[in-house]
């Protein structure tokens, strides 16, 4: 049995086909019912036009097909007179899989999106959502792809840790001890974590970035892609709880390899979408985000500026009155600074390199200057950042050093450092939110939207 998308590819030459999916609307005529039947597959419903007078269609299974119905719909394929679509099937029969009742939430009117994520469950048979859907399945054969293409190996890195990555403590404990009876007792000595199933305290992952340079100092390219957990509380259209994370790391790889590999990266997710969710992306271009395509157009054609902290700083400086955040040497750039410096100061993508190393994680390559290291943020206009990455430390002293000023325990990345006692060699990655990604791709407003099933604070609803 064809999918929709196959069948309304096809040449309507009075062919008989048999169809399944969902009713999105139904129309009735003295004579005539139309029936908009959709099954995911695109974003196109197929019409099904079925006359009354037919006697293999009752009037009792026409009554059962109402929104949210499930059906089997068995006919010949025509060409459509009516405007909207190319192709519609006459029906023959009509089976109903799956009943449905006026309760279903989902009927012929426009929902907000604040709604539909009361009932993500559904959501998914609403145009934005289903194409969210196929966007985000698309995207996620890309990213293989790309890496597969450029010698890389996918690495399962793990879910459960304990170290964190980020140094931000922002971590879901993981524990099997009750907790409960911990509450109950009063602990002098605090819990005795060598009773809990790891024998230590551990936690769901931030990253899988430090795992992964473990095998690329083995295999030389590796990348990971799989869910991170960040326990930030924060409740806004950019953070999740629970979000997917594509992390390559580069053995052999100084911080301009790492953003040759990078640009490449996203010029290649991007054109892979546009090339192959065209219907899908026509309508986030003129429903959700208007422009969206041509934005994402001239971040694949135009190459991307490259600078340095210290530089964009400068250019910040000159509309310093403008910004919420005055911008100063040393600051963190806000989303304001970003999409200024990519829409107005260079009207394009920008590769900013050699932050100070006060706002960088411990792990990064420090530069001779003592002040900087060798990070890298790629921002895009619209969004702002979209990709972190870094050349990562090698030399062991430094590294230790570095996570002595910060209160790192060495024993708790002993295995980390070994990595520069046995071989080390310079080597490079970076960390893109898939979601943040979508987002952007998509035009959609809010994360919460593109992920099946957001977790944020206070919320772990499905």
């Amino acid at each position: 049995m064809d999918s929709l998308k196959a069948i309304l590819s096809q040449s309507p030459e009075g062919q008989t086909v048999t169809a399944c999916g969902w009713v999105r609307t139904k129309r009735d005529g003295k004579n005539i019912s139309f029936i908009a039947l959709n099954d995911g597959s695109c974003l196109s419903n197929l019409q099904v036009v079925v006359d009354k007078e037919n006697d293999s269609v009752s009037n009792e299974t026409l009554a059962r097909c109402g929104t949210g119905a499930s059906l089997q719909v068995t006919g010949k394929l025509v060409a459509s007179e009516g405007g909207g679509q190319n192709a519609e099937i006459h029906a023959d029969t009509i089976t109903v899989l799956g009943d449905t009742s006026e309760t279903f939430p989902l009927q012929k009117k426009h929902h907000s999106v604040e709604f539909l994520r009361e009932i993500a469950h559904l959501r998914a048979r609403t145009n934005t959502f289903a194409a969210v859907a196929r966007i985000r399945s698309a995207m996620s054969y890309a990213v293989h792809t790309f890496f597969q293409q450029n010698g890389f190996f996918y690495v399962h890195t793990p879910i459960i840790t304990a170290n964190d990555c980020e140094g931000a403590g922002q971590m879901f404990q993981v524990t099997t001890l009750d907790l409960d009876t911990i509450a109950r007792k009063e602990l002098k000595d605090g819990i005795d974590y060598t009773q809990d199933f790891f024998g230590k305290k551990a936690s769901l992952t931030v990253s899988g970035q430090l795992s992964a340079e473990t095998y690329a100092c083995a295999l030389s390219r590796v990348y990971t892609f799989g869910p991170t957990f960040r326990a930030e509380n924060s409740n806004t259209t950019r953070h999740l709880a629970e979000f997917w994370m594509i992390e390559p790391e580069i053995a052999f790889c100084t911080l301009e390899g790492n953003m040759e590999i990078a640009e490449a990266f996203i010029k290649f997710i991007l054109k892979y979408v546009l090339e192959n969710c065209k219907e899908d992306m026509e309508f986030f271009d003129t429903r959700i985000q208007k422009g969206v395509i041509e934005t994402l157009r001239q971040v694949v054609e135009k190459p991307f500026v490259r600078i340095t902290y210290t530089e964009a700083i400068e250019h910040l400086a000159k509309a310093a009155d403008s910004f919420e955040f005055k911008p100063v040497w040393g600051c963190d750039l806000q989303t304001e600074h970003e999409k200024y410096l990519t829409e107005t100061v260079f009207n394009g993508p920008v590769i900013v390199t050699d932050y100070p190393k006060e706002i960088k994680a411990f792990y990064m390559k420090q530069n001779d200057d003592g002040k900087t290291v060798r990070a890298m943020d790629i921002l895009v206009p619209r969004l702002g950042e979209i990709i972190g990455g870094s050349e990562r430390e090698a030399d062991y002293g430094k590294l230790v050093a570095r996570m002595k000023e910060l209160g790192l325990k060495e024993e708790d990345y002993s295995w980390y450092l070994d990595l520069r006692r046995f071989g080390t060699v310079p080597h490079s990655g970076f960390g893109l939110g898939f979601e943040r990604l979508i987002l952007y791709i998509t035009g959609m407003a809010n994360i919460r939207d593109v992920i099946p099933y957001p977790r944020t604070v206070k919320n772990a609803e499905f």
